[in-house]
C-alpha cells in the first residue's frame, strides 16, 4: 500500500489524460468541415465553432493546468461540463441510460461528473 500512497499525489494525471484524449479527438474531429459539423448536430455554426474551440481547447487547458494554473483547470472543467450537458440534453437522454450503439448517456453522464470534478477540485486535489 506504501507504494500506492506514494503514487496518489500523481493519480489526477490519469483522470486528466483520459478525459482530454476524449475532447481533443472529438474536438479536432469537428474542425475538418464545420459547417458539415453544425449541421449534423442541429447547431448554428456559430455554436458548432464554440463547441469544437471548448473541446479543443478544454482538452489543452485540462492538461497545462495540471502542471500549471488551477484556473486552466477549472476553466477546462466548465467547458466540458457545459457541452456534455447540452450533449445529454440534445442527443442523449432521449436514447436513456445504455451507450450500446452510441445513444445512451452512461459515457456522457461519466464525463460530466469528471468535468464537474475538476471544476469544484480545480489543482487542489493533486
Amino acid at each position: 500500500m506504501d507504494f500506492l500512497n506514494k503514487l496518489s499525489p500523481y493519480a489526477h494525471w490519469l483522470l486528466r489524460i483520459g478525459l482530454a484524449s476524449v475532447f481533443l479527438y472529438h474536438g479536432s474531429g469537428k474542425f475538418g468541415d464545420l459547417s458539415a459539423t453544425a449541421e449534423s448536430l442541429g447547431l448554428p455554426l456559430v455554436l458548432a465553432v464554440l463547441v469544437a474551440v471548448g473541446e479543443v481547447g478544454g482538452g489543452l487547458l485540462i492538461l497545462i493546468g495540471g502542471a500549471s494554473k488551477d484556473w486552466m483547470t477549472r476553466l477546462a472543467g466548465l467547458s466540458f461540463a457545459v457541452i456534455m450537458i447540452g450533449a445529454i440534453f440534445k442527443v442523449h437522454l432521449q436514447h436513456g441510460w445504455s451507450s450500446i450503439g452510441n445513444l445512451g448517456m452512461e459515457f456522457q453522464f461519466t464525463l460530466l461528473m469528471t468535468s464537474l470534478y475538476f471544476l469544484i477540485v480545480g489543482n487542489g486535489n493533486k
